[in-house]
């Protein structure tokens, strides 16, 4: 009996010994994806920051655009960017294998990052037998390969971010509101620290250094993201469970919309939401399921649509900000600052505040009794991007009565004005602390109050609502331009009145931040909505959660110490 007891125990013994054998080399493997893809992140980030951050200086000198259509074409590409990655990850469910996708999106983001150097000649140190040699494109051509450029690479960068580092990788499923907030503070903070280094690196190099070369840069970062997934081939490449898509939720929309019409015409049935039409027993072609999946998501559109024209707000950074700062003085200490360098202004609020944010936070989710909704961080952020808009009203009023001096910028000299582009810093201030609270709690809302199934939709509508704030924006510019012939965003900033721009804008967004205010109290008590209005609603979630409990509660049993065999028995 003792020796069946001491061959058991050694059994046992090596078993355990074995399995965390086994586990060594899958630890090294989770480490070695994990160090993959966050280099893979950060290669994108400064390709399409380093597209960006000069894009306005580069369409004014380089191809002759006026100012609002560089600034239109600067917002339309973020916004397509920011479209792109929903639309790849569609593509990858349903019609396209990821492994596949990210190959032709790698391939993509190299074209597009690879032809950007091709627009961008001629190169001033180019020599061929002694002799200097330009070479150069057509005006015509130069425009149709540099849109092309653009719009592959954001093709690319919308397959990187959806099919390499989409934000469901990070298993957040099992988070709490408090460390969900956390985790998207630090994530976006993360983020303003790459972009802060990239502005400062690439907008020098762009504008002082090398110019066109610069260009080459987001060539270079598309380069290393392609060898680092070819490190790891498919192993990387994250592959999410089963979901609600979107082709299902905008089904149910319109089947709910067809039926409530047809049945008001004709039978005037009443249902307790214009959603319950596209219900298979009301009609429709839906489950039970999906058409709740559908009513949890719409009840966020209220918030997904104030985002809107804050998103247009944040965008006049690479925009009308951008263009007050190029007609400022830039000359600090004899010392030439790049143009897109004041965007770090911008980001070193965001990078104070999350840590300050982190103390308050835990404060406030502290205690149990209340629940504690970020909609206050939204109003205050959204109340601080308006104060931003109105500030740069009343700088660009203040730095046209300072007199004109030339300045050259990427070998073309301008009128400017003699302001020092310091002045400018309240304007770039204020919007980094709106970032700092709006886009990480607005992240969270959208995340926390949904259904688990459906989460990845709601961040999908999140990121079409924040495109299409870049559109808007643009399209706010050209009928602001067009409807006083030029004068709200003129091309000559001290011959025009942009300052009216910005206070049109400002009261906009005043009107947005009340309206948001007005509907807050709907997100108020995180805790009330998920167990009453948003969350735990479905029936097959629900015994989901119980098989997973009992599963847990199996395992306990069998891996606990304290028992016996006997009493296991």
């Amino acid at each position: 009996m003792r020796t069946d007891t001491q061959e058991k125990g050694f059994m046992n013994h090596m078993a355990d010994k074995e399995q965390r054998a086994g586990k060594e080399p899958e630890g090294e493997k989770k480490l070695h994806e994990a160090v993959c893809v966050l280099l893979v992140e950060l290669c994108e980030r400064f390709t399409f920051f380093g597209i960006v951050c000069n894009m306005i200086l580069f369409c004014t000198a380089r191809l002759g655009y006026p100012s609002h259509q560089a600034a239109m074409v600067n917002m339309c590409f973020v916004g397509t960017s920011t479209l792109t990655p929903v639309l790849v990850g569609w593509l990858a469910e349903y019609l396209v294998g990821r492994t596949k996708l990210v190959c032709i999106c790698m391939l993509l983001h190299f074209l597009g990052t690879a032809l950007l150097p091709v627009v961008s000649f001629p190169f001033e140190d180019v020599h061929i037998d002694r002799r200097h040699v330009l070479l150069t494109l057509p005006k015509r051509e130069q425009k149709i390969v540099f849109y092309f450029a653009l719009l592959t690479a954001s093709l690319g960068i919308g397959g990187i971010r959806a099919l390499v580092c989409p934000l469901s990788a990070y298993s957040l499923e099992d988070y709490g509101p408090k460390d969900l907030l956390s985790f998207f503070n630090w994530f976006h903070w993360l983020i303003n620290l790459n972009s802060a280094v990239v502005f400062v690196s690439i907008s020098y190099i762009q504008q002082s250094v090398a110019r066109n070369l610069g260009f080459l840069i987001p060539f270079v970062s598309g380069l290393m993201a392609m060898i680092t997934i070819h490190m790891v081939r498919g192993e990387m490449i994250y592959k999410p469970k089963a979901d609600s898509s979107l082709l299902t939720t905008f089904g149910v929309i319109f089947s709910a919309l067809k039926t409530c019409c047809v049945r008001q015409r004709y039978l005037g049935t009443a249902v307790p939401s214009w959603l319950d039409h596209a219900k298979e027993h009301h009609g429709g072609h839906y489950s039970e399921t999906q058409v709740e999946g559908t009513k949890s998501l719409a009840r966020l559109f209220p918030l997904f649509t104030f985002q809107i024209l804050y998103r247009t707000c944040i965008m006049q950074i690479p925009s009308a900000y951008y263009l007050q700062t190029m007609n400022s003085n830039l000359h600090f200490g004899g010392f030439v600052l790049p143009v897109a360098a004041m965007n770090v202004i911008s980001i070193v609020p965001l990078l104070i505040l999350v840590p300050i944010l982190e103390c308050i936070n835990s404060w406030l989710f502290s205690s149990k009794d209340t629940g504690h909704s970020p909609t206050i961080y939204i109003v205050v952020g959204q109340l601080s991007a308006a104060l931003s808009v109105v500030a740069a009203g009343f700088c660009e009023m203040h730095r046209k009565r300072f007199p004109q001096v030339e300045q050259t910028l990427s070998e073309e000299l301008l009128l400017v004005s003699s302001m020092p582009c310091f002045h400018l810093a309240p304007q770039y201030i204020l919007l980094g602390v709106a970032e700092a609270l709006v886009t990480p709690s607005c992240s969270l809302l959208s995340f926390w109050l949904m259904p688990e199934r459906m989460r990845g939709i709601s961040m999908h509508f999140l990121a079409l609502f924040n495109g299409a704030g870049c559109f808007v924006g643009a399209l706010i510019v050209q009928t602001a331009h067009a409807g006083t012939q030029g004068s709200w965003f003129p091309h000559s900033l001290h011959e025009g009145k942009l300052e009216r721009f910005f206070f049109f804008l400002a009261s906009l967004m005043m009107v947005n931040t009340l309206g948001f205010w007005a509907i807050a109290h709907r997100y108020n008590n995180l805790h009330e909505d998920c167990t009453n209005g948003f969350r735990g609603g479905f029936p097959g979630e629900k015994l989901l959660k119980h098989a997973k409990a009992i599963k847990h509660y199996n395992s306990v049993l069998e891996s606990s110490p304290i028992l016996s065999p006997v009493e296991k028995t």
